[in-house]
């Protein structure tokens, strides 16, 4: 990924968990162990382009300002020189030394997911990743890597298959996408140990896809910027399908440094002065007649799309590169060429950080949650924000539940000149931590959110008292057993023990009631001829306490 800084963040709950998560934690004690199929750059989820329509990937930019340091910063890229575009994409490209080498990412596309089709992920920047508890550092089952990607070459990017450690020399990016929910999944300088049967990886990122969500300021994802990189891709199906008339999305480019990062980046990897920083998008100058810069028409389809969509930066890495996939139909003597016809010059910098609100009206700003955590049982509310006041006779937003532990109305009303509304959302008592996604839409596009349902804590034996703790051999003492909390419905039965029963007997068991916290009962001695201590032992779920009676001649 290039030159990459990372800040050690403060641990802070996930914004975004899929449903597949939820089913996992729910379901893992009985679903089958693994039942997905997958395929190597198979059909993506429709309607195409990825995301919403108006996600940063597919805004279209033609019409948007240029910073006043445009020109600065493409003479940064040039550096005195020509700089010339390349397509980093292609085919086959292996040698002796590297018989699986590859040009470009390929990507899986699988279905039919299972729990036992999730794998946990070790990661080395963790808490900028997704499928971890950020309290503790572990990972959990979340990534459905395809199993072939173990031991099968041309799954991962550089070619070779993930039980070879390549991390020290390529990126190796691994891409995922669960066709059924439209959901991605990205992962960085991957490898699978063998021996452990555990993949490792740089960092791991999580998109729903019929959102525009965001990654948290300063996380990076699987690429440095912080943005998913599917969605930048330069496609073979996309370029060469006669009944795709037009490509509707930006490109992934790469620039050999940058400098902090603006919207619709996240996470920063480079200060160099002079720089574009991470996110920036550059056009193709509208003056710029595409059709004296190659003859071929589908190419010709590729340079309309850098006039409309433009190019992103996403990565440091080689000056202009676009990012496209591995696909052995590409013919790189046309592209090739073709690319190098235009240069950096070719290009202007939009105003950095520039997001105007889409085209249409008002849509979905935000959906939050309050608390975002809760006991399973306890409410919660939520609130939907709309990115101007709604019209007259309101704004009727739709709301579904992906949490099969909390459930919401069906829609909820922001009323007309007002900005947002509230909801009730109610939860079920849950025996497992149960996480999943709340989805607001409204006009095409939706919002979503997590909520986490959390188990009762568990009522646990604390302690066993005596009063008094010291008596007469042949007098009564009394013992009380204590819980955390009120006992369950049924009661909860303590076990009691001596170990010296010929000294002090106790009863077998206590129950405290239902509600209740304690319970008392009685310990029976005889004379003694010496000072002789017993001990008293109360255990309940594999939990033990004990406490020491003195008895005394």
């Amino acid at each position: 990924m290039g030159e990459r800084y990372f800040r050690l963040l403060s641990r802070r709950k996930r914004s975004l968990i899929s449903l597949i998560t939820a089913i996992t934690l729910l379901l893992s004690g009985w679903a089958p162990a693994s039942a997905m199929d997958s395929q190597r750059n198979g059909t993506l989820p429709q309607p195409l382009p990825l995301f919403p329509p108006d996600h940063w990937w597919n805004r279209d930019i033609s019409n948007w300002p240029v910073d006043p340091n445009s020109a600065s910063f493409i003479g940064f890229i040039n550096n005195g020189r020509t700089r010339r575009l390349h397509p980093d994409l292609g085919g086959n490209a292996g040698t002796t030394s590297d018989p699986n080498a590859i040009y470009g990412m390929p990507y899986a596309v699988v279905n039919d997911v299972m729990p036992g089709d999730l794998k946990a992920v070790e990661f080395l920047y963790w808490d900028e990743s997704d499928g971890v508890d950020l309290n503790t550092g572990l990972s959990f089952p979340f990534y459905p890597i395809p199993p072939e990607a173990i031991t099968q070459a041309k799954w991962i990017e550089g070619g070779d298959p993930g039980n070879v450690d390549r991390r020290a020399s390529q990126d190796r990016h691994l891409l995922i996408v669960d066709q059924d929910w439209n959901h991605l999944y990205e992962l960085y300088n991957v490898y699978y140990n063998p021996t452990q049967k555990q993949w490792y990886a740089g960092s791991g990122a999580f998109f729903d896809m019929n959102t525009n969500d965001r990654r948290p300021e300063t996380w990076t994802s699987a690429d440095a910027a912080g943005l998913a990189i599917l969605p930048g891709l330069l496609r073979y199906d996309e370029v060469f399908d006669p009944n795709v008339a037009e490509i509707e999305h930006a490109f992934r480019v790469t620039v050999r440094s940058t400098n902090g990062y603006v919207f619709p980046a996240s996470h920063r990897a480079g200060s160099t002065a002079g720089a574009l920083p991470m996110g920036a998008r550059l056009r193709l100058k509208p003056s710029v007649d595409v059709t004296q810069k190659t003859s071929d028409p589908n190419v010709q389809k590729i340079f309309r799309a850098m006039q409309k969509y433009g190019l992103v930066v996403a990565d440091n890495g080689s000056d202009m590169y676009i990012t496209g996939t591995y696909d052995t139909r590409w013919d790189n003597g046309i592209l090739n060429p073709a690319f190098a016809n235009l240069t950096a010059s070719d290009f202007e910098v939009i105003q950095l950080g520039y997001n105007p609100s889409p085209v249409g009206g008002n849509g979905i700003n935000s959906l939050a949650v309050n608390p975002s955590s809760i006991l399973g049982g306890q409410p919660a509310t939520g609130t939907v924000t709309l990115t101007g006041p709604a019209p007259a006779g309101g704004a009727v937003v739709s709301l579904s539940s992906a949490n099969p532990a909390a459930t919401v109305p069906a829609s909820v009303t922001v009323a007309a000149n007002l900005t947002a509304a509230n909801f009730s959302l109610n939860t079920t008592p849950v025996s497992t931590t149960t996480i999943g996604n709340l989805i607001a839409s409204y006009s095409g596009v939706n919002k979503s959110t997590s909520i986490t349902v959390n188990p009762a804590t568990p009522v646990i034996l604390s302690s066993v008292t005596l009063t008094p703790s010291a008596i007469s051999g042949g007098s009564t003492s009394a013992g009380t057993v204590n819980l955390t909390g009120p006992a369950p419905a049924g009661g909860a039965v303590i076990t009691i023990l001596s170990n010296r029963p010929s000294k002090a007997t106790v009863p077998a068991s206590v129950v405290i009631t239902a509600g209740s916290t304690s319970a008392s009962f009685n310990i029976t001695t005889v004379s003694v001829k010496r000072k002789t201590i017993v001990t008293i032992i109360a255990s309940h779920g594999g939990l033990k306490n004990s406490v020491k009676l003195i008895l005394q001649r």
